[in-house]
């Protein structure tokens, strides 16, 4: 496999630097706009809260998922692609690094989905952080540039539903398939999903 160079490294790293001090920007509006009541973010606990802190975890995952991928399909017109995702893919082999490596018109169109969010569905601080630890831990595993199971029939079942470094790593190499974020659901359903992805992964038969 081949190994990214140190250029592309330092290339990713000021990249995310630039994407973390705008992603700090918008968690001081979120934080500022709470402390004066203006989100619907919230603390309090009630007998239901917890069913609704699944539901709403689920449910702010599917929607980013959704936002995620005709955001990032959209990056990929050709009209769009030089000023808004070329800096992402510099790097032909991904690392952790290129998570967040994002040119500043990216990060931006990434971070106001967690802004608007916080402004149109109640959620319990908890919640939220859980999310963006989730994005944050998900984002890094996608870009590490190998798959580190592969053996086991959960690992091959994972990987049909859900997106990880086998899946993201072809997007980096074919730049017109694999747009979405966490799930395989939008690929699959818009037909962007490389038709050799499940061969190449080894899954087992699936009776078709």
């Amino acid at each position: 496999m081949q190994a990214a160079s140190w250029p592309s490294i330092r290339r990713d790293v000021e990249l995310s630097i630039l994407s973390s001090m705008f992603f700090a920007l918008c968690a001081t509006l979120i934080m500022s706009a709470y402390d004066a009541g203006l989100t619907l973010l919230h603390t309090t606990a009630c007998k239901h809260e917890l069913w609704y802190a699944g539901f709403s975890f689920i449910g702010v995952l599917f929607l980013q998922d959704l936002y995620f991928y005709w955001v990032h399909r959209a990056f990929h017109h050709p009209l769009l692609f030089k000023w808004l995702h070329w800096g992402h893919h510099q790097s032909g082999v991904p690392t952790p690094w290129t998570s967040f490596a994002f040119d500043l018109p990216e990060a931006i169109v990434q971070g106001l989905f967690f802004v608007g969010i916080v402004f149109l569905i109640p959620l319990h601080v908890v919640t939220f952080i859980a999310v963006l630890i989730t994005m944050t831990v998900w984002s890094v595993l996608t870009h590490l540039g190998f798959e580190p199971f592969t053996s086991s029939s959960l690992c091959r079942w994972f990987g049909r539903w859900f997106i990880g470094p086998t899946h993201h790593l072809i997007h980096h190499r074919k730049y017109r398939l694999h747009f979405g974020l966490y799930f395989t659901l939008w690929d699959r359903l818009l037909n962007t999903q490389d038709p050799d992805y499940e061969d190449e992964f080894a899954f087992p038969s699936t009776g078709k």
